[in-house]
């Protein structure tokens, strides 16, 4: 069916930032909805580029950058990890010359410079016929979410990042899973780490806030964890999983690091090109951190670096509830229009907040509440009346 020959009601769907597991199962449940409540629905490719890769002039962008999804469309996707619909990180309001489609490169005064195209997305929005924007993404994407809605468009926001660190919800879609597989591979390091008798480091992701690698420990009972937070001492570290070593009979020991953690009075490990949205690549500080346990405890390191592992794969049930929860719930905000705002899960509630929220502060781990400072490990002694995770 053509553009001109859908429905007056065209609701459009994208993904942004990194792939978590839950994204397509709430893709799909938004589907269903839609097609229950007589809107059509729009898929639009590879988040935020899809919009703005497309040329209104040029028919043949339509389907690179779109896609018109039905039941049928996507009955089965909910089986399997990733998003069916494709991601990017690319942010309109800061396109880089070379990141630029063809089309629009004659805007540009100076090649080395970025340009804000939220003018062209809007315009391609009002072309198709789209008039509600549903963005499911982490806090860089649904920033640009929030810039559209203060430009007067209607849009809604579904959190969604391993780290979990979206300001306004206490849960993202994709967390629950990396947290299981980040357990799950701890527990099985055990098995190389004990045999050999060494010091097992392993790297989780985490750029600002530590919570993926201070739950995991909790949960997999390591030894110590070191998180985004607060800046470590490696002698210390080292004195500390050694003693680990000698009290434990097995003779091994076992810790998180974030890869955003660092070292006391040095920095963040970042390597590569700045992103759309300011962001270097991180990785590494497991494996020098592992470098320097060994020069000081004399002691052999497995270093391993979970990376893409936590992300990868079909969702937990727990993702897999909360991704079409949240989906439903941004589908009621639809009837009711109540636009410019993001579903959220607050205290173990489900609710919406003000999309503002989500350039309103940074979510961190409450270090006073949940871990020791001094020890490096999770300091969890009074859950109640806190949320499921924690914080």
């Amino acid at each position: 069916m053509s553009l001109a020959e859908r429905g007056p009601t065209i609701v459009g769907i994208l993904t942004g930032g990194g792939d978590v597991p839950g994204l397509n199962p709430c893709i799909k449940a938004l589907v269903y909805r839609c097609v229950d409540e007589g809107y059509q629905v729009l898929g639009i490719r590879r988040g935020w580029a899809g919009l703005l890769d497309y040329d209104g002039a040029d028919p043949e962008t339509f389907g690179r950058c779109f896609q018109w999804l039905e039941k049928n469309t996507v009955r089965t996707i909910d089986r399997s990890g990733g998003t069916y619909l494709h991601t990017s990180r690319t942010n309109p309001a800061a396109v880089r010359f070379k990141e630029c489609p063809d089309f629009l490169k004659s805007h540009y005064d100076n090649p080395e410079g970025k340009k804000d195209f939220t003018g062209h997305i809007l315009q391609n929005l009002e072309k198709l016929g789209v008039s509600l924007l549903i963005a499911i993404g982490g806090d860089d994407t649904l920033s640009y979410a929030a810039r559209l809605h203060m430009e007067g468009f209607a849009v809604l926001a579904i959190p969604k990042t391993m780290d979990n660190d979206v300001f306004g919800t206490d849960y993202c879609i994709g967390f629950s899973t990396a947290i299981t597989r980040s357990v799950n591979f701890i527990h099985a390091l055990r098995t190389s780490t004990g045999s050999h008798e060494r010091i097992a480091v392993v790297e989780l992701f985490g750029r600002n806030c530590g919570e993926t690698s201070l739950i995991s420990a909790y949960l997999a009972a390591v030894d110590r964890a070191i998180i985004s937070e607060v800046p470590f001492d490696p002698h210390r570290l080292g004195e500390l999983i050694m003693d680990d070593k000698r009290r434990n009979p097995s003779n091994y020991a076992m810790m998180t690091i974030s890869e955003g953690a660092t070292m006391v009075g040095g920095s963040v490990l970042e390597y590569g090109d700045t992103d759309a949205y300011g962001h270097r690549k991180l990785g590494g500080i497991g494996m020098l951190t592992g470098e320097i346990l060994k020069k000081i405890t004399g002691e052999g390191i497995i270093y391993q670096q979970l990376s893409y592992l936590m992300r990868s794969g079909a969702p937990d049930s727990l993702d897999l509830m909360v991704a079409v929860n949240f989906a439903n719930i941004a589908i009621d905000l639809a009837l009711r229009k109540n636009f410019g705002r993001m579903v959220s899960l607050s205290k173990g509630t489900y609710t919406d907040m003000p999309i503002s929220i989500i350039t309103a502060g940074q979510k961190r781990v409450d270090i006073h509440e949940l871990y020791d400072v001094n020890q490096y490990r999770p300091k969890v002694r009074h859950v109640m009346g806190k949320p499921m995770f924690l914080y």
